[in-house]
Formats: C-alpha cells, sequence, structure tokens
C-alpha cells in the first residue's frame, strides 16, 4: 500500500549522513537527491534498499511548502491515480499537484497530490509506463 514516506529536516547535510549510516545494516543506500532547480533550493533526497522509499526534505516545511509528513501510496496504474485525486478533493483535500507526469523523478512517475484535513501531504503514484 504505501510506495515511500518523507519527513522535513532542520539539518539535511547532518540528518543524510545520519540516516545512511544508521540505516546501513538494513541494507539502505542513497537512491537520489532531486535537482535542486525542482525543491526551491532545499536539499531533497531518497534512501531505501532497491528504490528511494524513505525521504528527507531540508526546512521547516518539505519542498513544495507544506507542514506535517508526507505519504505515497502505490496505485497500480494512472487511472487508479486520477482517481484517488478525484476522491479526495472530494473528501475535503486541498490540490497541492494535479495528476500529471514528475519526469524530475524518473520518466514515468506519475503523481497526483494533495493537502489532507491535517495539513499532511498526501500523495498516489504509479511508476509503470502508459
Amino acid at each position: 500500500m504505501l510506495d515511500h514516506i518523507g519527513i522535513t529536516v532542520a539539518d539535511y547535510a547532518a540528518a543524510k549522513t545520519f540516516y545512511l549510516q544508521a540505516l546501513a545494516p538494513l541494507g539502505a543506500r542513497l537512491h537520489m537527491e532531486v535537482p535542486r532547480e525542482h525543491t526551491g533550493g532545499r536539499g531533497v533526497a531518497g534512501i531505501g534498499t532497491h528504490e528511494p522509499q524513505f525521504w528527507i526534505s531540508e526546512g521547516a516545511q518539505d519542498y513544495q511548502g507544506v507542514q506535517g509528513l508526507h505519504y505515497a501510496f502505490a496505485a497500480k496504474d494512472r487511472q487508479q491515480v486520477d482517481a484517488f485525486y478525484a476522491a479526495a478533493m472530494a473528501a475535503g483535500a486541498k490540490d497541492n499537484g494535479a495528476p500529471g507526469l514528475r519526469p524530475h523523478y524518473h520518466e514515468n512517475y506519475y503523481g497526483a497530490f494533495v493537502i489532507d484535513l491535517d495539513g499532511n501531504n498526501i500523495e498516489a503514484v504509479c511508476h509503470a509506463p502508459a
């Protein structure tokens, strides 16, 4: 069900070093850092065992300007991402990124972002080609 989660950190360099060292015994490694031109200049790193499953974002808010946590749920196809977005908006969520490709993550990354009722950044994502 979960695809990945993210937290914000006060000291990006220290947090990145800490998590890479602490999670190394579990087989985790740095998979990617999002280019700063896509993050408003903030450091954003994806750590995981076989893909970036745990993300850290520099600042009091995540790189999309949201306070709270980030949860991404796995969708089997792009239609499920679209349906998630429509259902979440109908349930009272705020838009934080309509369904669409996010090629700065990877070429088939299709996601939608909403802010839930408690201010968390919730996403549905599909990694499969169209």
